[in-house]
């Protein structure tokens, strides 16, 4: 696939594939470095995501920063997007079908930016990109190998908007993801 950046981003925000380019404010195309070693994922734009196109800016994208300042992941130095580029009505879990519409974009992010680490934000996104059985709650922190990536999933910041509890376990991961960065000698300072 013979892709640039450019042809991407006009192929993402004029998709007519699915009904959520009806209500689109804005496609929420993806940001950060894009020669990033890791690429965070999650599930689809909320409402502050949708006005500015631009994902991970509300709440749960404030408390993402929070774990990767904590980590020290500057969050220039990796990429961010998400499965869906546009918002489900009031924020609701993406369809399958709407998955299936929207999941080359992200593919052809992924070809583009050649990550060698993939989080996965939340059960929807591990569910999609590493196993339709995936268990969030079990499965957070654990590593998968799939093509030439590494790839994991950490709890979805919104979730633990909702439930504190867990945001412990998602400090421990995030520093879990850090140490294998190091590892792997990997760039992201």
């Amino acid at each position: 696939m013979n892709d640039s950046w450019d042809k991407l981003y006009e192929d993402a925000s004029s998709c007519q594939a699915c009904e959520l380019c009806k209500t689109r404010t804005n496609c929420v195309f993806g940001v950060g470095n894009r020669e990033a070693d890791v690429m965070f994922i999650g599930e689809a734009p909320g409402e502050n995501e949708d006005k500015t196109g631009v994902p991970f800016v509300g709440k749960a994208g404030q408390l993402l920063d929070k774990y990767l300042y904590a980590v020290d992941i500057p969050r220039e130095n990796v990429y961010i997007a998400n499965i869906l580029k546009c918002r489900p009505p009031k924020n609701r879990d993406p369809l399958p079908a709407e998955e299936d519409a929207c999941i080359n974009f992200l593919r052809r992010q992924v070809l583009l930016i050649k990550p060698k680490i993939i989080v996965c934000l939340g059960r929807i996104s591990a569910m999609r990109l590493i196993k339709p059985d995936f268990k969030i709650t079990k499965e957070h922190g654990a590593w998968f190998a799939k093509g030439n990536y590494l790839i994991t999933a950490v709890y979805h910041p919104a979730l633990l908007l909702r439930d504190p509890r867990r945001k412990e376990e998602m400090l421990e991961d995030m520093k879990q993801i850090k140490k294998k960065l190091d590892e792997l000698d990997l760039k992201i300072n």
